[in-house]
């Protein structure tokens, strides 16, 4: 058994199309549109095969994202070694989104950064 895909809703679909093509070289397809209720999503897959759909619809809430919350919380890139996830870091940092955390290996042995993106998801590179 595998995950086929995890979604999420988002505020601007095409900026956030734009991050995952950007930065982790995800691949987005032609998109959907209900024209009837104005919901419109990308499915984006990675190299791996794993695929992420982001969603959209006018009449979405926008809640608080604290960090520490039920729910899922972040989504992990592995990137292939430390000196990726350092320059990627550092590539955040000059682009204007803040670094919650590292790059540091964690207490269970996980060389890793984390990242707020611009609507305020967790976004974590590890090798």
């Amino acid at each position: 058994m595998k995950i086929e895909h995890v979604a999420m809703y988002v505020k601007d679909l095409e900026k956030v199309k734009n991050f995952f093509v950007s930065y982790f070289q995800a691949k987005a397809n032609d998109g959907y549109h209900n024209k009837n209720t104005d919901f419109r999503s990308y499915f984006l897959s990675f190299d791996d095969g794993s695929r992420l759909e982001i969603m959209t619809r006018p009449d979405i809430s926008d809640l608080d994202k604290p960090l520490s919350r039920t729910g899922f919380v972040h989504i992990a890139f592995s990137v292939g070694s430390k000196e990726k996830v350092n320059q990627m870091t550092e590539q955040f940092k000059l682009d204007g989104y803040q670094v919650i955390s590292g790059p540091r290996t964690t207490g269970d042995g996980y060389y890793e950064s984390c990242m707020l993106d611009f609507e305020g998801n967790q976004i974590e590179i590890t090798i």
